[in-house]
Order: structure tokens, then C-alpha cells, then sequence
């Protein structure tokens, strides 16, 4: 991301890590069948074959957690003083680039997650930054207390 001349960034979001831990915990639970069956066929395997198949799984599931890690906390949205930027990773070689000038932002949307949303640990959920023109939107999905960066914004669009 490139600054503009008098451009400087006051906030920097990354995603809520309450839905990446979710996530672990679903790929730790994908793992478990695979664990259980070569616990079943242990007796027919000699002890060099099973740990290095214990290796292969460890290392397939540290892949795993390592490139969705990634992936997740690349992904930031920036306010500057004279506009918003979103970076959304969809792979690791695949970007995308979103920003809106303070001055466009017509409307912004947040929906928390129900009541949880009340504890600072699940406070999260998805904002959107609406312009004036149809196309372009930001979609934050994730973010961590959608409200205070709505405050925010409307704070530095409205000083």
C-alpha cells in the first residue's frame, strides 16, 4: 500500500481471533479420524512405519494451521486520514485491494454476533463502508468491535 502525499495511517485492524481460533479447533477435529485409524492398526505396522506416519500427519497439520494463519492475519483494514484500505488475502499469492476516500463513505453497516457480542472476547463481527457509487464497497468480515470502528470513522469523517 502506498501512502499519498500527507497521507498517515491512524488505525490498523486485523481480524477478530476468536473466529480463527473456531477454525483450529475444526482442523484439529478433522484430524482425529485419521489418528484414530492408525491407532487401530497399530498392530500390524512396525514402529518405523507408524512414527513416520505420525510425522507425516504432524507436519500436514502444521501446514495447515501454518498457511490458514497466514492467510487470516495478512488480511487488515487501514484508516488513514484520507481514506480506508482493506487487504484481503484470498490465498497466499492472491491479493485484493480495496479503499474508499473518507469523503464517499455514504453509509456504514455493522452486525455483531448476538449476545456473546456483550464480552470483549467474542465482540466481533462484520463491518461494511457503502459509497455513493453501487460498486464499491469494503466488507470487513470478522472484525474485532465493528461498532468502535464505526465511532471511529464517523468521528474523523465528522470532527
Amino acid at each position: 500500500m502506498d501512502l499519498r502525499e500527507g497521507e498517515k495511517i491512524l488505525k490498523v485492524y486485523h481480524h477478530h481471533p476468536t473466529p480463527f481460533a473456531f477454525k483450529f479447533i475444526k482442523i484439529a477435529l478433522s484430524m482425529v479420524p485419521f489418528y484414530i485409524f492408525l491407532f487401530l492398526i497399530d498392530s500390524s505396522m512396525d514402529p518405523g512405519t507408524y512414527i513416520f506416519i505420525h510425522i507425516v500427519l504432524a507436519v500436514i497439520f502444521l501446514l495447515l494451521v501454518s498457511y490458514i494463519s497466514l492467510v487470516y492475519w495478512l488480511d487488515k483494514l487501514i484508516i488513514t486520514n484520507m481514506r480506508v484500505v482493506f487487504i484481503d488475502y484470498k490465498y497466499l499469492t492472491t491479493k485484493e485491494d480495496s479503499f474508499v476516500d473518507i469523503s464517499d463513505i455514504q453509509d456504514i453497516k455493522t452486525r455483531e454476533n448476538g449476545v456473546l457480542s456483550y464480552f470483549w472476547i467474542f465482540d466481533y463481527g462484520s463491518f461494511e463502508i457503502e459509497t455513493s457509487s453501487s460498486t464499491i464497497s469494503i466488507i470487513f468480515p470478522n472484525s474485532p468491535c465493528p461498532e468502535t470502528i464505526r465511532q471511529f470513522l464517523f468521528h474523523l469523517k465528522n470532527p
